[in-house]
C-alpha cells in the first residue's frame, strides 16, 4: 500500500459544514454517527423507495427529517441542486450508499473534499453491489472503506477502512450487517479526523483490486453444470432480502432460499432423492432445504416433495 499523505494543508473551520447523499443502512447508520458527534449536517439527499424492492432497512428520510434537516428526494447532480450547494458552500460532502454516481462539478464542490462509504475492501470489488459480489465469487473477507470521490468510481485516497470476516454459512444480509457495523466504526474514527485536517490520504492501489458491475434478478439463474459450492454461494448471495437464485422445473419458476453443498455425484440437474431433497450438479449434489414454486409461497422442500413426484425429473433452464 502506498504511503499515507495527511490532510490538504489546510486548516478545517471549528464547525465545518456538511451534507450528506444517503440510503439504506449503511447511509441511516453513518449519517447517525455523524450527527452523534455534533457534525453540522445542513442538507441531505436521498432517494424515493422503490415499489418493486423490498424495503427492509431503516430510512435516511425519516431520520434527516426528525432532526430537522433539510431531506431532498432528488437527483443531486441535477442543474437546480448544484447551484443549491454552491450557495451553500459545504465544507464536506459524504456519500453513503447513495445509488447514484456523483458528477465531478459536484464533487469540486465541498471545500475539503466529496468522500464515500464503500462496502468492500477497496481496492477490492470496486464497482456496484460489492457485499453480493464477494458471496457469490465465496470470499472469506471482505470490508468497509472510506474514501475521496474521483470521477473514476471507487478509485480516491482512501481514509480509513475495516475489515470484516465472512463465514462460509453467512448469507448477503449477514454480511451487510457486518459490513454496516464496520461502516459505523470507520465514521466514527475518522470525522474528529477529517473535521482537524488530520485524516490520511491513501492512494488507491487500482492495478491491486477488481471492479464488479451491477446485477439483475435475471442473473439469479441456476447453471447445474456448476459445482454445488458455486451454486450454494449464488444461494446465499441473493436469497432474502434479495431477488433470489432460481431454476426451472417442467416450465414453472422454482426459487431455492436455502441450500448446502454435499457429498455425491448425479447428473446436472438431475433430482436424486426427494427426502431430503437432493440435486445433482458439475461436482456434488446440493441439498435444498427451502424452495419457492410460483406463484405459490416459500415451503419446506419435504412438503414440495410430498405433493409431486419427482423421480426422474431435472431442474433446469426454461422450456
Amino acid at each position: 500500500m502506498p504511503a499515507a499523505k495527511f490532510g490538504r494543508g489546510l486548516k478545517v473551520r471549528r464547525n465545518p459544514k456538511v451534507v450528506v447523499c444517503a440510503y439504506h443502512n449503511v447511509g441511516f447508520r453513518c449519517l447517525a454517527e455523524l450527527l452523534r458527534q455534533g457534525a453540522r449536517v445542513e442538507a441531505v439527499f436521498t432517494h424515493e423507495d422503490s415499489p418493486t424492492e423490498e424495503i427492509w432497512f431503516s430510512s435516511v428520510r425519516e431520520l434527516a427529517e426528525r432532526e430537522g434537516i433539510p431531506c431532498l428526494v432528488s437527483d443531486v447532480n441535477l442543474p437546480e441542486n448544484e447551484e443549491f450547494l454552491r450557495a451553500l458552500e459545504p465544507d464536506f460532502l459524504f456519500s453513503f450508499y447513495y445509488r447514484l454516481m456523483i458528477r465531478k462539478g459536484i464533487l469540486a464542490i465541498p471545500t475539503y473534499g466529496a468522500l464515500n462509504l464503500h462496502g468492500s475492501f477497496l481496492p477490492k470489488y470496486r464497482g456496484r453491489v460489492p457485499v453480493n459480489w464477494v458471496i457469490i465469487n465465496g470470499e472469506t473477507e471482505t470490508g468497509a472503506t472510506l474514501h475521496y470521490m474521483v470521477e473514476k468510481p471507487d478509485a480516491g485516497d482512501i481514509v480509513d477502512q475495516e475489515k470484516v470476516f465472512i463465514e462460509f454459512t453467512d448469507t448477503a444480509h449477514d454480511v451487510f450487517s457486518k459490513v454496516t457495523d464496520a461502516a459505523e466504526r470507520v465514521i466514527a474514527r475518522s470525522w474528529p479526523l477529517l473535521r482537524a485536517g488530520r485524516a490520511a490520504r491513501i492512494p488507491m492501489a487500482l492495478a491491486e483490486g477488481s471492479y464488479f458491475g451491477g446485477r439483475k434478478p435475471a442473473d439469479g439463474l441456476i447453471d447445474w453444470n456448476r459445482p454445488s459450492v458455486e451454486i450454494y454461494n449464488l444461494i446465499r448471495g441473493v436469497t432474502h432480502p434479495y431477488p433470489g437464485a432460481f431454476t426451472f422445473l417442467e416450465g414453472r419458476k422454482v426459487f431455492v432460499w436455502q441450500a448446502w453443498p454435499v457429498a455425491g455425484q448425479g447428473r446436472a440437474g438431475e433430482i436424486v432423492s426427494d427426502r431430503p431433497l437432493r440435486v445433482g450438479t458439475g461436482d456434488g449434489l446440493l441439498e435444498i432445504r427451502s424452495l419457492q414454486v410460483e406463484p405459490g409461497q416459500e415451503q419446506d422442500p419435504a412438503e414440495f416433495a410430498g405433493s409431486h413426484s419427482l423421480a426422474g425429473k431435472r431442474f433446469g433452464p426454461p422450456l
